[in-house]
Protein backbone atom coordinates (compact mmCIF):
# COMPACT_ATOMS: atom_id res chain seq x y z
CA UNK A 1 0.00 0.00 0.00
CA UNK A 2 1.42 3.40 -0.95
CA UNK A 3 0.71 6.95 0.15
CA UNK A 4 -1.10 7.86 -3.07
CA UNK A 5 -3.67 5.13 -2.46
CA UNK A 6 -4.17 6.21 1.14
CA UNK A 7 -4.75 9.83 0.13
CA UNK A 8 -7.20 8.66 -2.54
CA UNK A 9 -9.09 6.60 0.05
CA UNK A 10 -9.29 9.54 2.46
CA UNK A 11 -10.77 11.79 -0.22
CA UNK A 12 -13.19 9.10 -1.36
CA UNK A 13 -14.41 8.42 2.18
CA UNK A 14 -14.93 12.06 3.16
CA UNK A 15 -18.20 13.83 2.39
CA UNK A 16 -16.55 17.21 2.93
CA UNK A 17 -13.44 18.76 1.34
CA UNK A 18 -10.25 17.75 3.12
CA UNK A 19 -7.36 20.09 3.80
CA UNK A 20 -3.76 18.96 3.38
CA UNK A 21 -3.08 19.31 7.15
CA UNK A 22 -6.07 17.04 7.85
CA UNK A 23 -4.84 14.36 5.48
CA UNK A 24 -1.29 14.64 6.80
CA UNK A 25 -2.46 14.24 10.40
CA UNK A 26 -4.67 11.26 9.51
CA UNK A 27 -1.80 9.44 7.80
CA UNK A 28 0.77 10.16 10.52
CA UNK A 29 -1.54 9.34 13.43
CA UNK A 30 -2.69 6.08 11.87
CA UNK A 31 0.87 5.00 11.10
CA UNK A 32 1.94 5.78 14.68
CA UNK A 33 -1.01 3.83 16.06
CA UNK A 34 -0.10 0.81 13.94
CA UNK A 35 3.54 0.98 15.01
CA UNK A 36 2.57 1.43 18.65
CA UNK A 37 0.21 -1.53 18.59
CA UNK A 38 2.88 -3.68 16.91
CA UNK A 39 5.41 -2.75 19.58
CA UNK A 40 3.04 -3.74 22.37
CA UNK A 41 2.21 -7.02 20.59
CA UNK A 42 5.91 -7.76 20.07
CA UNK A 43 6.64 -7.26 23.74
CA UNK A 44 3.86 -9.70 24.54
CA UNK A 45 5.30 -12.23 22.10
CA UNK A 46 2.38 -12.16 19.69
CA UNK A 47 1.19 -10.40 16.55
CA UNK A 48 2.39 -10.20 12.94
CA UNK A 49 5.27 -7.94 11.87
CA UNK A 50 4.38 -4.48 10.55
CA UNK A 51 4.92 -3.93 6.79
CA UNK A 52 8.04 -1.88 6.16
CA UNK A 53 6.13 0.83 4.26
CA UNK A 54 4.22 1.87 7.41
CA UNK A 55 7.13 3.41 9.35
CA UNK A 56 7.91 6.17 6.79
CA UNK A 57 4.27 7.26 6.88
CA UNK A 58 4.67 8.26 10.53
CA UNK A 59 6.96 11.06 9.32
CA UNK A 60 4.98 12.17 6.28
CA UNK A 61 4.88 15.92 5.55
CA UNK A 62 2.35 18.24 3.96
CA UNK A 63 4.66 18.60 0.96
CA UNK A 64 4.52 14.83 0.48
CA UNK A 65 0.72 14.88 0.64
CA UNK A 66 0.62 17.63 -2.01
CA UNK A 67 2.93 15.57 -4.20
CA UNK A 68 0.53 12.63 -3.87
CA UNK A 69 -2.40 14.84 -4.87
CA UNK A 70 -0.50 16.03 -7.96
CA UNK A 71 0.35 12.44 -8.85
CA UNK A 72 -3.28 11.35 -8.53
CA UNK A 73 -4.52 14.23 -10.68
CA UNK A 74 -1.93 13.43 -13.35
CA UNK A 75 -2.89 9.74 -13.28
CA UNK A 76 -6.61 10.48 -13.61
CA UNK A 77 -5.85 12.75 -16.57
CA UNK A 78 -3.59 10.24 -18.26
CA UNK A 79 -6.06 7.40 -17.79
CA UNK A 80 -8.96 9.64 -18.88
CA UNK A 81 -11.10 9.07 -15.79
CA UNK A 82 -14.49 10.76 -15.54
CA UNK A 83 -13.47 12.33 -12.23
CA UNK A 84 -10.56 14.30 -10.83
CA UNK A 85 -9.40 16.04 -7.65
CA UNK A 86 -9.94 19.78 -7.23
CA UNK A 87 -8.92 22.25 -4.55
CA UNK A 88 -11.58 24.52 -3.14
CA UNK A 89 -11.59 27.09 -0.38
CA UNK A 90 -12.15 24.46 2.33
CA UNK A 91 -9.84 21.79 0.97
CA UNK A 92 -9.56 19.07 -1.67
CA UNK A 93 -12.33 16.85 -3.00
CA UNK A 94 -13.00 14.25 -5.67
CA UNK A 95 -15.52 15.45 -8.25
CA UNK A 96 -16.87 14.55 -11.66
CA UNK A 97 -15.44 16.38 -14.63
CA UNK A 98 -17.48 19.20 -16.11
CA UNK A 99 -18.29 17.34 -19.32
CA UNK A 100 -20.32 14.85 -17.29
CA UNK A 101 -22.41 17.50 -15.52
CA UNK A 102 -25.61 16.84 -17.49
CA UNK A 103 -25.44 13.12 -16.73
CA UNK A 104 -24.91 13.73 -13.03
CA UNK A 105 -27.87 16.12 -12.89
CA UNK A 106 -30.08 13.20 -13.99
CA UNK A 107 -29.76 11.95 -10.40
CA UNK A 108 -31.78 15.00 -9.28
CA UNK A 109 -34.72 15.24 -11.73
CA UNK A 110 -36.65 17.60 -9.42
CA UNK A 111 -33.80 20.08 -9.17
CA UNK A 112 -32.86 22.54 -11.86
CA UNK A 113 -29.68 24.54 -12.08
CA UNK A 114 -30.44 28.11 -11.03
CA UNK A 115 -28.26 30.44 -13.03
CA UNK A 116 -27.69 34.07 -12.16
CA UNK A 117 -29.25 36.75 -14.33
CA UNK A 118 -27.02 39.38 -15.92
CA UNK A 119 -28.14 42.09 -13.43
CA UNK A 120 -27.39 39.72 -10.55
CA UNK A 121 -23.96 38.92 -12.02
CA UNK A 122 -23.16 42.62 -12.39
CA UNK A 123 -24.19 43.30 -8.81
CA UNK A 124 -22.21 40.31 -7.57
CA UNK A 125 -19.11 41.40 -9.51
CA UNK A 126 -19.20 44.87 -7.95
CA UNK A 127 -19.49 43.37 -4.47
CA UNK A 128 -16.76 40.81 -5.13
CA UNK A 129 -14.20 43.30 -6.42
CA UNK A 130 -14.95 46.20 -4.07
CA UNK A 131 -16.09 44.58 -0.82
CA UNK A 132 -17.04 45.55 1.75
CA UNK A 133 -19.41 47.92 -0.01
CA UNK A 134 -22.75 49.54 0.82
CA UNK A 135 -25.93 49.21 -1.23
CA UNK A 136 -25.64 52.90 -2.15
CA UNK A 137 -22.11 52.26 -3.40
CA UNK A 138 -23.34 49.45 -5.64
CA UNK A 139 -26.18 51.60 -6.97
CA UNK A 140 -23.72 54.41 -7.73
CA UNK A 141 -21.90 52.07 -10.11
CA UNK A 142 -24.92 50.34 -11.67
CA UNK A 143 -27.15 53.40 -11.78
CA UNK A 144 -30.25 51.46 -10.74
CA UNK A 145 -31.78 50.17 -7.52
CA UNK A 146 -30.17 46.91 -6.38
CA UNK A 147 -32.38 46.01 -3.42
CA UNK A 148 -33.85 42.95 -5.16
CA UNK A 149 -30.54 41.79 -6.60
CA UNK A 150 -28.68 42.07 -3.30
CA UNK A 151 -31.40 40.22 -1.44
CA UNK A 152 -31.40 37.48 -4.07
CA UNK A 153 -27.64 37.06 -3.69
CA UNK A 154 -27.93 36.97 0.11
CA UNK A 155 -30.72 34.37 -0.11
CA UNK A 156 -28.57 32.19 -2.37
CA UNK A 157 -25.68 32.38 0.09
CA UNK A 158 -23.29 34.11 -2.31
CA UNK A 159 -23.31 37.42 -0.40
CA UNK A 160 -23.38 38.17 3.32
CA UNK A 161 -23.61 41.23 5.58
CA UNK A 162 -20.13 42.17 6.76
CA UNK A 163 -21.18 44.86 9.25
CA UNK A 164 -22.08 48.53 9.10
CA UNK A 165 -20.25 51.42 7.50
CA UNK A 166 -19.05 54.35 9.58
CA UNK A 167 -21.35 56.69 7.66
CA UNK A 168 -24.55 58.60 8.46
CA UNK A 169 -27.32 56.09 8.99
CA UNK A 170 -24.81 53.26 9.50
CA UNK A 171 -25.64 51.48 6.20
CA UNK A 172 -24.98 47.76 5.86
CA UNK A 173 -21.77 46.54 4.24
CA UNK A 174 -21.87 43.55 1.91
CA UNK A 175 -19.20 41.00 0.99
CA UNK A 176 -18.97 37.57 -0.64
CA UNK A 177 -19.11 34.20 1.11
CA UNK A 178 -17.13 30.97 0.84
CA UNK A 179 -20.04 29.63 -1.23
CA UNK A 180 -19.24 32.35 -3.78
CA UNK A 181 -15.66 31.09 -4.10
CA UNK A 182 -16.83 27.50 -4.47
CA UNK A 183 -19.53 28.46 -7.00
CA UNK A 184 -17.02 30.15 -9.30
CA UNK A 185 -14.24 27.65 -8.68
CA UNK A 186 -11.64 29.93 -7.08
CA UNK A 187 -9.74 29.47 -3.83
CA UNK A 188 -9.49 33.16 -2.97
CA UNK A 189 -10.57 36.58 -4.20
CA UNK A 190 -7.08 37.13 -5.60
CA UNK A 191 -7.76 34.42 -8.20
CA UNK A 192 -10.60 36.39 -9.79
CA UNK A 193 -9.88 37.80 -13.26
CA UNK A 194 -7.88 41.05 -13.13
CA UNK A 195 -8.41 41.23 -9.37
CA UNK A 196 -5.59 43.63 -8.50
CA UNK A 197 -6.27 45.97 -11.41
CA UNK A 198 -10.03 46.19 -10.92
CA UNK A 199 -9.71 46.88 -7.21
CA UNK A 200 -7.84 50.07 -8.10
CA UNK A 201 -10.35 51.34 -10.66
CA UNK A 202 -11.98 54.60 -9.49
CA UNK A 203 -15.70 54.05 -9.12
CA UNK A 204 -18.52 56.60 -8.75
CA UNK A 205 -19.45 57.37 -5.17
CA UNK A 206 -22.99 57.34 -3.82
CA UNK A 207 -23.05 61.13 -4.17
CA UNK A 208 -22.01 60.90 -7.81
CA UNK A 209 -24.61 58.25 -8.56
CA UNK A 210 -27.03 60.75 -10.04
CA UNK A 211 -24.48 61.75 -12.68
CA UNK A 212 -22.96 58.52 -13.94
CA UNK A 213 -19.89 58.40 -16.11
CA UNK A 214 -20.35 57.81 -19.80
CA UNK A 215 -18.50 54.55 -19.35
CA UNK A 216 -20.86 51.71 -18.45
CA UNK A 217 -20.51 49.73 -15.21
CA UNK A 218 -19.95 46.57 -17.22
CA UNK A 219 -16.92 48.18 -18.88
CA UNK A 220 -15.60 49.54 -15.58
CA UNK A 221 -15.57 46.17 -13.88
CA UNK A 222 -14.99 43.88 -16.86
CA UNK A 223 -17.83 41.60 -15.89
CA UNK A 224 -17.48 39.24 -18.83
CA UNK A 225 -14.59 37.19 -17.34
CA UNK A 226 -16.58 36.61 -14.13
CA UNK A 227 -19.76 35.68 -15.98
CA UNK A 228 -17.85 33.21 -18.13
CA UNK A 229 -17.12 31.13 -15.04
CA UNK A 230 -20.80 30.77 -14.19
CA UNK A 231 -20.94 27.06 -15.05
CA UNK A 232 -19.04 25.02 -12.45
CA UNK A 233 -18.33 21.36 -12.90
CA UNK A 234 -20.73 18.67 -11.83
CA UNK A 235 -19.45 17.98 -8.34
CA UNK A 236 -19.02 21.65 -7.56
CA UNK A 237 -22.74 22.26 -7.93
CA UNK A 238 -25.16 21.36 -5.20
CA UNK A 239 -28.42 19.67 -6.31
CA UNK A 240 -30.12 23.07 -6.49
CA UNK A 241 -27.32 24.51 -8.63
CA UNK A 242 -25.55 26.48 -5.92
Amino acid sequence: MELNSIVEALLFASQEPLGVPQMCAAVKDTAKDILGAATESGEAGEGAPVPEWVAPLAEVTEETIRASLDALIARYEQEKHSFTIVERVNGWRICARGEYAEWCRALYPGKKVQRLSQPALETLAIIAYRQPITRAGIEAVRGVSVDTMVQQLVDRGLVKIEGRADLPGRPLLYGTTEAFLDHFGVKSLDEMPNAQELRRVKLPTAEEGQAQNAESPAEQLALAPVASQEAPDAAEETPDGE
